[in-house]
């Protein structure tokens, strides 16, 4: 079988070691997975190419099962899909494809994996966050703080008239949003948790002013530990980085295009664990 991950840019991606760490520990030595490098552009053109799909006709043990996106695709590739799951359509976003019977089934699984970090590093679940960011990572973020209970939030962004859709993310989700620019950070960050879906280097200038946040959530996962998390770390507070969360929604991912739920974690952050330590080493 055949898996992938597109997006663009797609050389950082971790997302190769991931899986195919996964698929070695799993026996599945007939899987392959690949890196494709695909804005929204070329993405119809590419997703109509991938044949034959698993349940297809004709298909046989070489068959696509499933597609990792990342951005700018998790939006685009809706009106692509023949079925979209509820969490998917909730966030307005499908980060996974699983080809079933021939058809295109969208899901997202960066959710479970934000679910999963805050839980593994043992986050208590917060009676208030402000979310720093208003793209899909966020939109996500927030789903998963209203599956923990939390319905009211706050959105800090550069500029509220391009967070519309965030904000449609909100309503569908039932979280009262109160968007913010950041120049209101300050009074904001009086919170349990501050999760931070900014890029790498993006919330650097708002460090000093983090440090003192219980518990810091940055997607962020190399360079790591970015200026916001070192500050929040030392001066006491919990920290979780976005590595833990992009491991824990590959794991979901595999469960979903395998079909088995006997997916290798372990090996599967050792895997990711060595090959972030040998970028850092090889550009250090």
């Amino acid at each position: 079988m055949r898996a992938a991950v597109m997006g663009s840019p797609i050389g950082h991606s971790l997302s190769p070691f991931l899986h195919r760490a996964a698929y070695q520990a799993m026996g599945l030595d007939g899987w392959s997975y690949e890196a494709f490098e695909c804005d929204e552009a070329r993405l119809p053109e590419m997703l109509g190419g991938l044949r034959p799909v698993r349940g297809e006709a004709g298909a046989n043990e070489d068959a696509w099962a499933g597609l990792s996106l990342t951005m700018p695709l998790k939006r685009a590739v809706l009106p692509l899909l023949d079925t979209v799951s509820e969490p998917a359509v909730e966030v307005g976003g499908a980060n996974t494809v699983v080809f079933l019977e021939g058809a295109a089934h969208g899901d997202n699984t960066d959710v479970y994996g934000i679910e999963w970090a805050l839980a593994e590093a043992g986050v208590p679940v917060p009676a208030s966050a402000t979310v720093l960011g208003g793209g899909a990572t966020a939109a996500s973020a927030l789903a998963a703080l209203r599956n923990l209970g939390l319905f009211s939030a706050t959105l800090l962004v550069r500029d509220p008239a391009r967070a519309g859709e965030t904000a449609e993310v909100a309503e569908r989700l039932g979280v009262a949003l109160s968007v913010r620019t950041f120049d209101k950070l300050d009074a904001l960050v009086e919170v349990d948790l501050v999760v931070s879906t900014l890029p790498a280097g993006a919330a650097d200038a708002f460090a000093h002013r983090l440090a003192r946040v219980p518990a810091l959530f940055d997607v962020v996962y190399s360079p790591w530990p970015t200026r916001a998390a070192a500050a929040v770390e030392a001066a006491g507070g919990t920290v979780v980085g976005g590595f833990a969360m992009l491991l824990h929604q590959a794991v979901r991912q595999v469960e979903l295009m395998t079909g088995r739920a006997d997916v290798p974690v372990a090996a599967m952050r050792a895997a990711g664990e060595a090959e972030l330590l040998r970028r850092a080493t090889r550009t250090g």
